[in-house]
C-alpha cells in the first residue's frame, strides 16, 4: 500500500486523507478481503436469487459500501457493487489517477425510494497546486438481473453529475488556453453575465484558444468523447493567460436576448446585422443546454413563406399588390389544407395574404409549376438565401438548413413552411436579413480572417422582389390586420414581421415561430411548444429588436 494514506469513518461521513501520490489499499469494508484493495465475485451468497427491488435496507447497505469504497480509493472493490464493474473500475481509478482528486469527503444524503444523493468536498492536486473542489451527485441502487444483488446502477454521473458516456475527468495543463471573448465593441463576455454563450464559449476556446495568442492554466474537465464537442471546465487551480478573442456579439443585443428567452420554456433565438451578416445575439432558454438557436432542425411554418413569396413573385406566379385567392381551404393530391380556423379573405391581395398568413394562398399559385413544384423551393432557398447546401462557416457548428425535393402533399406543405423543411432560428434570422438588405450575407460569429475559412455565397435577390418582400413584411408588422402588428408595436424603426406556428406530431400545441428586422437588425425565434407565432415567439423577438440600432 501506499504510505501516508487514511481512511476514517466519522457519524456516516467517509473520508479520505492521502499523503501519497496514490490511495492506500486498505481493506476497510466488510465483505471484502486481500492487501489489493478487495473485491467481491459478483455471485449471489443465496441459493436462491433475490427479485424485485431492492429494499429500504439493501439501498442503505449497498450505497454506504460503494461510497466507502469509492472514498478509501478502492476501485476494483467499488466497481465489483456496481452492475457494470468493466466500465465503473477504470472510470473509479482515473478519479485518483487522472482527476488527481488526493483528498475526498463523501457525505451521502436520504434515499429517495432507490436514489442515494450525495456530496464530495475533495481536495485536487497537480504539481504542487491544490484547490478544494465540491459537487453533490446521487447513485440509484437495482437489482442485479443474474445475481439478484442489491447493485448500483452504474452510471458516469455517479461520479460526477455532468460526466457522460466515454467522457473522462481529468486534471492538468489545459489543452487550450482560456479565451477573453470580446463583443465587436471591445466589451468582455462571460458565461456569467450572459448564460446561453456558455456553450458557444467553450466552443470558441476549444477551436481559436491556441490562435488567440494566450497561455495554458491547469484545470479539471471533462474530456469530450466527440472531438467536435468543446471539453468542459470544472475547476481551475491556476489561471493561465487568457488570449482575446473578438466576435461580433453585441453586449446590449445579447444581454435583451438573455432576457427574452427566459419569458418562456424551450425558447431559442438568434440576431444578425442584415448588411454583414454578423451575429449580434444567441440565446437559449432549454433544459438540455443545446444550442438551438444555432443547430436546431425544426419545421419553421408560415416565416418560410418570405421564400415561397419570393420563388412565386420571380416565377411570375404574382406580385405583393396582385389578386390571390385565400379560401379557407385548398385540396392538393388528396389532403386538404386549411387555414388558421378556416378563414378566408375575399379579393385580397398577395400582400394582405402574407400578413394574415393564409396557407391557401400561397398553395394555389404553386400548382402551374406542374413537375418544378417539388423542386422551385428548395432552388429558390439555396440560389438567393443561402440555405441548404451544407455550407456555412459562421465559426462553430451550425446548421445551414434544409429545403429537400418534395412530392405529393409534402410539396403543398413545404410551402407552408412544413413537410420536410427544416431550419433554425439563425436560418429564419438570416433569411429576414437577406430580405432586408436585398442580398445573402452569410451568419458568422468570428472573424473569416481569423482561420481564412471560406463563406457560403447566394445570388443577389432582384431588386424588385426584395423590395415586395420588405413591402409584406412590413405590412405584417404595421397593419391592423397583420398577425406581427401587436408583437412589433413597441419597436421602432424601419420595421417588418413574419409570423408561423409548425405543427408537431408529438406534441398537442404548435410551435411558435417569428421573424423581424428593425433598422439593421433582423431576428427570428421559436418558442417550442408555444403556439401562435405572435403570441409567444413575437415578444421575444420584439425585445431583442428593441435593443438594436
Amino acid at each position: 500500500m501506499r504510505s501516508g494514506a487514511k481512511v476514517a469513518v466519522i457519524g456516516g461521513v467517509f473520508v479520505l486523507v492521502v499523503g501519497g501520490v496514490g490511495y492506500g489499499a486498505y481493506n476497510v469494508l466488510d465483505g471484502f478481503g486481500g492487501s489489493g484493495g478487495g473485491g467481491t465475485d459478483g455471485r449471489s451468497t443465496s441459493a436462491e436469487v433475490k427479485t424485485g427491488p431492492p429494499s429500504k435496507a439493501e439501498i442503505s447497505e449497498t450505497s454506504k459500501k460503494f461510497l466507502k469504497a469509492w472514498a478509501a480509493g478502492q476501485a476494483s472493490a467499488a466497481s465489483q457493487l456496481t452492475n457494470n464493474a468493466v466500465e465503473a473500475e477504470p472510470a473509479l481509478s482515473g478519479y485518483s489517477a487522472l482527476a488527481h482528486v488526493t483528498e475526498a469527503v463523501i457525505t451521502p444524503g436520504p434515499a429517495t425510494g432507490s436514489k442515494v444523493p450525495f456530496t464530495v468536498k475533495a481536495t485536487v492536486s497537480f504539481e504542487g497546486k491544490s484547490k478544494p473542489w465540491s459537487y453533490s451527485s446521487e447513485l440509484t441502487v437495482v437489482r442485479g438481473l443474474t445475481t439478484g444483488r442489491a447493485l448500483i446502477d452504474w452510471k458516469p454521473s455517479v461520479i460526477h453529475p455532468d460526466l457522460a458516456d466515454g467522457e473522462t475527468l481529468k486534471t492538468g495543463e489545459a489543452s487550450t488556453p482560456s479565451i477573453e471573448a470580446l463583443d465587436h465593441n471591445g466589451r468582455v463576455l462571460t458565461k456569467e453575465k450572459y448564460p446561453s454563450l456558455g456553450p458557444i464559449l467553450d466552443t470558441l476556446r476549444k477551436k481559436y484558444g491556441q490562435k488567440a495568442g494566450g497561455t495554458a492554466g491547469i484545470e479539471t474537465w471533462i474530456e469530450s468523447a466527440n472531438e467536435n464537442t468543446p471539453d468542459k471546465t470544472l475547476l481551475t487551480l491556476t489561471k493561465g493567460r487568457p488570449g482575446k478573442l473578438q466576435t461580433t456579439l453585441d453586449a446590449g443585443i445579447q444581454a435583451a436576448a438573455e432576457q427574452a428567452v427566459k419569458r418562456f420554456g424551450e425558447t431559442s433565438v438568434a440576431a444578425v446585422q442584415p448588411t454583414t451578416g454578423a451575429i449580434r445575439a444567441i440565446a437559449n432558454n432549454r433544459k438540455d443546454g443545446y444550442n438551438a438557436a444555432m443547430s436546431g432542425r425544426l419545421a419553421p411554418g408560415s416565416t418560410m413563406k418570405i421564400v415561397t413569396a419570393a420563388m412565386i413573385v420571380q416565377n411570375g406566379l404574382g406580385s405583393a399588390g396582385s389578386k390571390v385567392e385565400c379560401p379557407s381551404t385548398v385540396s392538393w393530391e388528396g389532403v386538404v389544407f386549411h387555414n388558421l380556423k378556416d378563414f378566408s379573405i375575399a379579393d385580397g391581395t398577395l400582400r394582405e395574404a402574407f400578413a394574415r398568413s393564409c396557407n391557401t394562398a400561397f398553395i394555389k399559385p404553386i400548382k402551374p409549376l406542374g413537375d418544378r413544384a417539388g423542386t422551385a423551393l428548395g432552388q429558390e432557398a439555396r440560389d438567393y438565401f443561402g440555405l441548404g447546401q451544407d455550407n456555412w462557416k459562421t465559426g462553430i457548428e451550425s446548421f445551414d438548413g434544409s429545403v429537400p425535393e418534395s412530392s405529393g402533399a409534402e410539396t403543398a406543405a413545404s410551402y407552408i413552411g412544413q413537410g420536410k423543411i427544416l431550419m433554425s432560428p439563425l436560418n429564419m434570422a438570416s433569411v429576414t436579413a437577406t430580405a432586408k438588405n436585398g442580398a445573402f450575407k452569410q451568419p458568422y460569429l468570428v472573424a473569416q480572417d481569423l482561420d481564412d475559412r471560406p463563406f457560403a455565397t447566394a445570388r443577389k435577390l432582384p431588386g424588385n422582389v426584395a423590395e415586395q418582400l420588405r413591402q409584406m413584411m412590413r405590412y405584417t408588422a404595421t397593419s391592423p390586420s397583420g398577425t406581427g402588428t401587436t408583437a412589433m408595436a413597441g419597436v421602432g424603426g424601419d420595421k417588418g414581421a413574419k409570423t408561423g406556428s409548425a405543427e408537431v406530431d408529438s406534441q398537442s400545441t404548435s410551435n411558435s415561430w417569428f421573424t423581424g428586422f428593425s433598422n439593421d437588425l433582423a431576428a427570428a425565434a421559436v418558442v417550442q411548444s408555444g403556439g401562435h407565432g405572435g403570441d409567444a415567439a413575437g415578444p421575444v423577438v420584439a425585445q431583442v429588436l428593441r435593443a438594436g440600432p
